[in-house]
């Protein structure tokens, strides 16, 4: 099963670029962040035509997360419980083919000096407590999506110059350290410990696509029961380099049969 996840940075605005990857690399399931349409708008005629099913929490012009998947989705649970004054859609969850999975929107942060930076931390330590509940049920599930945290200094092209930034500050880090403490494995970094300058983002800005200065912040985090069964993880550059393409690419992960 293969299992893939994407900030498409605005459905309505990648949606061919959108389209075309799914039916070239046809994921089982793909999540996706930052859709910037209510649930209404989301093109599902679409992409149900090339075989997905479809859950959408959906918010108009920002934020937003879907899952797809080739099977039926249940138990579709949306938001994250721990701030009931929270309206932003960032959190989708459903069980699919046997896997328990999320889309998650974790949020950016920035400027740290604002009210958006305890957000960020805020959102991140609810996100904690649910996966430490999801874990007691010794399920297989992934929470995947765009973390919006580079979590060391080798994920990140100029440590340095980003290091008070959001996605680095010690805090940010320290709450995605904690994610894995719980017993979560980093699809990637576990079958690629050692790859350089494996980014899933880059810039619009200053030529950061073209001189390849990048970003590892979006991610698979595994359960111990989907680690068990992982095969491969990749990053597909392909998509970044279109037309009209999100500053994000697809990354996925190969899970074995149950």
């Amino acid at each position: 099963m293969r299992i893939a996840t994407w900030n498409v940075n605005s459905i309505k605005a990648r949606l061919p670029n959108v389209v075309a990857w799914l039916r070239t690399a046809s994921p089982d399931i793909c999540l996706l962040q930052e859709l910037k349409c209510v649930d209404d708008a989301f093109p599902a005629l679409e992409i149900g035509e090339l075989g997905y099913n479809i859950a959408t929490h959906g918010q108009k012009t920002y934020n937003g997360v879907a899952i797809l998947s080739k099977t039926p989705l249940e138990d579709v649970r949306r938001g994250l419980d721990g701030d009931e004054s929270d309206i932003q859609s960032r959190y989708i969850e459903a069980v699919t083919g046997g896997i328990r999975v999320a889309s998650i929107y974790l949020p950016n942060g920035n400027p740290v000096e604002t009210e958006k930076f305890p957000y960020k931390l805020g959102f991140f330590d609810r996100l904690v407590k649910h996966a430490r509940a999801m874990l007691r049920h010794e399920e297989v599930f992934v929470l995947a999506g765009d973390y919006n945290v580079c979590p060391t200094d080798a994920d990140v092209y100029d440590p340095i110059g980003w290091a008070n930034d959001a996605l680095c500050r010690p805090e940010s880090r320290a709450l995605f350290r904690t994610m894995i403490n719980l017993g979560l494995t980093d699809a990637y970094r576990a079958l690629h410990p050692n790859v350089e300058r494996a980014w899933t983002f880059w810039d619009y800005q200053a030529g950061a696509w073209q001189r390849d200065r990048g970003l590892r912040i979006d991610h698979l985090l595994l359960s111990p029961q989907a680690a068990d069964r992982l095969q491969a993880c990749e990053i597909d550059k392909e998509p970044r380099g279109r037309d009209k393409a999100s500053d994000h690419t697809p990354i996925w992960c190969e899970l074995a049969p149950g």
